[in-house]
């Protein structure tokens, strides 16, 4: 790596989830020290990263303090007591403003009340630290975060911030929502991981909506670890599968990925060593569904209901939303009912093609992304292969997988069929958390 790459390269591991946690609740570290440390290194780093939409800091000191001494004398709130957190400016938090990184919410009122997925952050401990940066409503109308791996690429999009903060080592935890790929595709970008739950199974009150049969939060964490420590922090009261004995995960073959660049496939062939060496049986199959098509028509459907979520912005003045968002508006507005509708099917045909022709199979194995993290930050990278698996509808994993020749992080998504959030957490646990 040359001087100037050097120079421009900000990632930094925060720590486990679980250790902190841990040291905390052991008292061997407390919420306050911990902030502490998150708000050094935001000073140290946000100049360059840009990650951050608003830093709510004396709100979160007071929190922290606060967890400290609840601790002291009444015990642990839960998994996430005193940990600080990092949500995305989609999101309402009490007392801050949602802006949305538009225009058209610029002078918006601090939100009134928490966001469903806030509360549960809240209700486990959680410290909210802030809000970080999205792209305008979550599409891709670019937001001002940079990849923290090289501050001269996309961190991806839209969860910007979410990741660009883990991976600088701001925070060790943040949230983001994904439509299309916009939690798996960042944390890809910026070599850290993230957990996508099966959409719609976490509530969506208090999220600006883009697309509302897809739209569902993530959670971010430098590890595999983390971002599922992060989820079941959330979840575990209403888990109720077991691990499984043995876990058989396929490659599907698919022209839809044919274009992977060659350190994209080679990462994908790290991982799969990785997984066999620990137990796991990986085997390649041809796929029995066509990706390109169901990449396609999740868009279709996408813009259409953010064409009907969204109308009311096109009677917006020019220049109060972005070019991209507006058109995307217009574009679904298009679509007829008719179409949607069919579409819909055709997604639930594939989608029990696929899991009736892999009865046999626990999860799948891809590539996140064709390419590392485009340059500039203008486009915020490729949806296409993490689209259709948000069509399927299961939960998705990030999984780092080392580096490309131009020094930027690769990542591979490990996908499961629709409710089998626990499982996937599972597994990776006991694959993929070394």
């Amino acid at each position: 790596m040359n001087k100037s790459s050097v120079e421009r390269t900000y990632a930094k591991d925060p720590g486990r989830l679980s250790d902190l946690a841990a040291a905390i609740q052991n008292r061997h570290l407390t919420s306050e020290q911990l902030l502490t440390t998150c708000l050094v290194r935001i000073r140290e780093v946000e100049p360059h990263v840009h990650a951050w939409r608003e830093i709510d800091t004396d709100r979160a000191l007071a929190t922290a303090r606060e967890r400290d001494h609840e601790l002291s004398s009444y015990g642990s709130r839960g998994p996430l007591h005193g940990i600080p957190v990092a949500i995305k400016d989609i999101i309402d938090v009490e007392g801050l403003p949602t802006r949305c990184n538009s225009k058209s919410r610029a002078d918006v009122a601090t939100a009134t009340a928490d966001a469903e997925i806030v509360r549960a952050l809240k209700a486990q401990g959680a410290v909210i630290l802030g809000k970080v940066h999205t792209t305008e409503f979550a599409f891709f109308d670019p937001s001002p975060a940079c990849n923290p791996h090289n501050i001269a690429h996309t961190p991806g999009g839209s969860s910007s911030g979410s990741a660009a903060a883990v991976a600088a080592g701001m925070v060790p935890m943040s949230v983001g929502t994904q439509t299309v790929a916009s939690v798996n595709r960042p944390a890809a970008y910026c070599g850290i991981a993230a957990f996508k739950p099966t959409s719609r199974s976490l509530s969506t009150y208090g999220i600006a909506p883009l697309g509302p049969g897809y739209d569902t939060p993530g959670f971010f964490g430098w590890s595999v670890a983390d971002a599922v420590y992060v989820y079941e922090a959330i979840a575990a009261p209403f888990a109720s599968s077991a691990p499984n004995a043995h876990y058989k995960i396929a490659i599907l073959d698919d022209p839809h990925i044919h274009d992977s660049s060659a350190d994209a496939m080679s990462a994908v062939e790290r991982l799969r060593d990785r997984l066999v060496q620990s137990g796991a049986d990986v085997e390649t199959r041809t796929s029995p569904i066509d990706f390109a098509r169901l990449a396609s028509i999740q868009r279709s459907t996408m813009l259409f209901e953010a064409g009907r979520a969204m109308s009311d912005f096109l009677k917006y003045p020019e220049g109060q939303i972005g070019e991209k968002l507006r058109a995307a508006i217009v574009d679904g507005c298009k679509i007829s009912e008719l179409q949607y509708l069919n579409e819909r099917r055709e997604i639930d045909s594939l989608r029990t093609t696929l899991l009736s022709a892999t009865r046999d199979v626990d999860a799948y194995l891809w590539p996140a992304t064709p390419t590392t993290a485009p340059e500039g930050l203008s486009w915020t990278g490729e949806p296409k292969f993490i689209a259709p698996w948000t069509a399927i509808g299961g939960p998705m994993l990030t999984v780092p997988a080392g580096f490309s020749a131009n020094n930027l992080p690769l990542g591979c998504i490990v996908c499961g069929k629709p409710e089998a959030d626990q499982g996937i957490a599972h597994l990776a646990r006991r694959h993929l958390s070394t």
